[in-house]
């Protein structure tokens, strides 16, 4: 760590180390102000890794396009990085190099937290999530960003704008590509399919109830058979249904990279200036709706959406989807709701029929009505029901109707993730669209928008 931190802190390259800022530490004792951390981590928590498998300290490389901004504002933009990334709670500084003809930040922050609870853990993209961040800054501040890094030669990837383009498979993805594969072998039952899944190197355990999950090569935790973590047509039914030749061997979801952070509307500090605000809240919109109209560029870049009517169209798009996935919606909730009613109606007129059979043949007896008065009044209440329910058409059997039931509350369960993105999506449309023409002059950036 020392050696490295040597290398950031190179007074030839940070101008004898004017262009070096920290936070919760001081630069020249870091390396041992970042191990005193672990040692009341561990103290303090008990824990303790391998040494070959603790991380000391992470590093951030960030660069800037040639003759775009000098080495005091590329400070600043690596400490706001930083600063923003690390959230506060963990030590860093930032070194900024001006030996190259690129200025370029490299960030060192401490993996223990100030308070020396917790760590730092990678986590699964954080390479694009760090990008991200990056280019949000840099816009915020009029840089260039990279907008489509290109692979280096021969394959190899050299920063983390590349790694997404060939990133290995989730551990869900494998599963289900080991699935699809087995099932196109045309298992005889399920338990020759378990044994495919077994030769393909997954463990198979049996859980309550039914339930299967299969243990990925190299993996520590189960991935369970089961819609909601595999994606529709993964149920365990399903694959049930694949193996009777019911159901298609179930299509493959393609993964791709997280959805951009949403975009907020832009606030428009005229009309909270006339509420009564002050003019520190009138700096403070300032700097928001800066970083907002930064997060727009970003969306507009990252979407391809390089003129306005590609993105009134998206937008359109976008809103049109939200409702066509809402009236759907309340249709399969309504058809579910009524499926559900009538076999309550259904249920309840059968407990009840043979009381009123009862009744009938003891001639429509008062003594026999006051004492079952209410078991009458539940097979009137059933039959009426069962009536208003079925409109004049026939009654279908109790297993059509369950069958029905399961059918539309699969359908309602697919169909609710799918409202749920949609309307993720529409609202990030139409705030960017918003932004976009309070950017234009088209709107006032507070009507239009949020009148969609």
């Amino acid at each position: 760590m020392k050696d490295r931190f040597d290398y950031g802190q190179n007074p030839d390259k940070t101008q004898d180390g004017e262009l070096i800022s920290s936070y919760e530490c001081d630069y020249m004792t870091a390396d041992a102000e970042f191990l005193l951390a672990k040692a009341k981590y561990k103290a303090a928590t008990g824990r303790e890794q391998r040494r070959d498998a603790d991380v000391l300290c992470y590093q951030i490389r960030q660069s800037f396009k040639p003759g775009e901004i000098t080495p005091e504002e590329a400070n600043r933009v690596g400490y706001e990085t930083a600063m923003r990334w690390t959230k506060g709670n963990h030590a860093f500084f930032v070194a900024t190099h001006t030996d190259r003809q690129h200025i370029h930040n490299h960030i060192y922050y401490n993996s223990t937290t100030l308070d020396c609870s917790r760590k730092y853990r990678d986590f699964f993209r954080s390479a694009a999530a760090l990008r991200r961040l990056s280019d949000r800054v840099c816009l915020e501040h009029d840089l260039s960003v990279i907008a489509d890094p290109k692979l280096h030669s021969k394959g190899r990837f050299l920063h983390y704008g590349q790694w997404i383009g060939e990133r290995p498979p989730s551990a869900q993805q494998r599963v289900r590509l080991a699935i699809v594969e087995a099932l196109g072998k045309r298992p005889a039952d399920f338990a020759a399919f378990l044994r495919l899944m077994e030769s393909a190197g997954f463990a198979v355990r049996h859980g309550r109830g039914g339930a299967i999950s299969f243990l990925t090569p190299g993996q520590n935790k189960y991935t369970r058979l089961r819609s909601s973590t595999l994606g529709s047509g993964f149920d365990l039914e399903d694959i049930r249904a694949v193996i009777a030749g019911e159901h298609p061997i179930p299509e493959l979801p393609q993964e791709g990279p997280p959805p951009p952070r949403r975009v907020d509307l832009l606030i428009d500090i005229q009309e909270r200036l006339a509420q009564g605000k002050g003019p520190g809240y009138a700096r403070w919109v300032k700097v928001y709706n800066l970083k907002q109209m930064a997060a727009a560029l970003q969306y507009v870049r990252e979407h391809g959406l390089t003129d306005y009517g590609s993105l009134e169209a998206s937008t359109g798009a976008a809103v049109d989807r939200f409702h066509a996935l809402a009236g759907e919606l309340r249709e399969t909730e309504e058809a579910l709701s009524h499926t559900t009613q009538l076999m309550g109606a259904v249920v309840q007129y059968a407990k009840t029929r043979p009381v009123f059979d009862n009744y009938k043949a003891a001639r429509y007896s008062k003594k026999y009505l006051a004492e079952h008065e209410a078991e009458l009044a539940d097979y009137r209440a059933a039959k009426a029901a069962m009536s208003d329910l079925l409109g004049g058409a026939k009654l279908p059997k109790m297993d059509v109707l369950k069958k029905r039931r399961r059918e539309l509350a699969d359908k309602k369960k697919a169909l609710y993730a799918e409202y749920r993105k949609a309307q993720a999506d529409m609202r990030e449309a139409v705030a960017v669209k918003g932004s976009i023409d309070y950017l234009l002059g088209h709107s006032d950036g507070r009507n239009k928008a949020q009148e969609r």
